[in-house]
Order: structure tokens, then C-alpha cells, then sequence
């Protein structure tokens, strides 16, 4: 099922590398559309250019579920959000969608964690990155 509401969306441009020979996008590529999305998400939410050295977020899980393959010369876009907002993680909602057909091609769930650095552990999800996120999202997260 297409969630309609998703604000962030990215174009995503299919490579000749990314077809495997069945002719289709192979599973693994995937996830670099997904990873696409989700930097590009993090940027629209920051309004700048992020250090991604620096970055207090870390992927803690991730599921991907195909719904139809992708060929070639299909239109795709990412779409991303951050679906729910906890103490030390978040849940962040993925679709790569065909844009001529609206077909749904694959969905993307992901658990993100507070991350520290210099400890190399878990923190709560900084203040900043809420505000940032219920600002873009234009909701309140409990």
C-alpha cells in the first residue's frame, strides 16, 4: 500500500550496474536507493550539508520487502519518513515508487538509534534532531 502523504521524495536514476541478468534491478541495489533516500532526507531536514563523521544516528535495522520487480527505464522515486520518534530510536518508512505507473516497487522500514561517538553507544535521540524532525514532518512526535 503507497502512503500518500510522504513529503520527501527523491528522484532515482537506474544504472546499466544495477540490472542483474535476469534483467531487472538486482535485490542488493536496493538498499543504495534506500540509503539514497535516507541521506538526502537528513539533508532536507537539517537544511545543510550534513558531516556525516559527526552524525550522533546510526541504522540499527533494516527490512526490505519487494513488491514487483524494477527494469531499466522505469521512473523511480524514494520516498522517506520518519514514521515514529522514541527515547534512543526512531522508525523511518521507505518506498521506491514507479512515477509513470504509481506502481509500488519495494518497501524500506528502518530502526535508526542515538549513537555516541567516542563512547562507540547507544544515547537518547538529541533535542535537535526531534526539533529538526517534527519541524519538516510538520507533526508532534510522543
Amino acid at each position: 500500500m503507497i502512503i500518500e502523504d510522504i513529503k520527501h521524495r527523491l528522484p532515482i536514476q537506474i544504472r546499466f550496474n544495477d540490472i542483474d541478468s535476469l534483467g531487472h534491478v538486482n535485490n542488493a541495489i536496493y538498499l543504495s536507493y534506500f540509503d539514497l533516500g535516507k541521506s538526502a532526507y537528513f539533508q532536507a531536514v537539517k537544511s545543510t550539508i550534513i558531516d556525516w563523521t559527526k552524525i550522533d544516528i546510526v541504522v540499527a535495522n533494516v527490512n526490505i520487502d519487494y513488491h514487483a520487480p524494477t527494469f531499466m527505464h522505469e521512473k523511480l522515486e524514494v520516498r522517506t519518513q520518519v514514521a515514529d520518534i522514541g527515547n534512543k530510536s526512531m522508525k523511518m518508512v521507505q518506498q521506491l515508487v514507479n512515477l509513470e505507473t504509481g506502481e509500488l516497487k519495494s518497501s524500506c522500514r528502518t530502526v535508526m538509534v542515538g549513537y555516541h561517538p567516542e563512547s562507540k553507544a547507544s544515547k537518547i535521540i538529541s533535542q535537535e534532531w526531534r526539533n529538526a524532525i517534527e519541524q519538516y514532518e510538520g507533526k508532534k512526535f510522543d
